[in-house]
């Protein structure tokens, strides 16, 4: 994987999932974070894909992961957790 890509994978309610893969967006992981907070207020993933536009209402979404996880996390962010099922 490059460094520079980033990624997330979006599980829907329904039981299926989307996969999306893009280049770095933010200059650096300040403005990255500041990015992220502000999806999270509009309560909404817009995505530009192959020139169309992608609208993700949140209240369709389980969960998202996204990597590479940032080297500075949140204070009250739980790290170093792994997922057993």
């Amino acid at each position: 994987m490059d460094l520079r890509t980033r990624g997330l994978t979006i599980f829907f309610c329904d039981g299926s999932k989307l996969h999306i893969e893009f280049p770095v967006q933010a200059d650096n992981e300040f403005a990255a974070l500041l990015k992220l907070k502000e999806v999270l207020q509009q309560r909404q993933i817009i995505v530009e894909i192959d020139g169309a536009i992608l609208v993700i209402p949140f209240e369709n979404i389980k969960y998202i992961q996204g990597y590479p996880a940032p080297s500075k996390m949140p204070g009250y962010s739980i790290q170093g957790a792994s997922v057993r099922e």
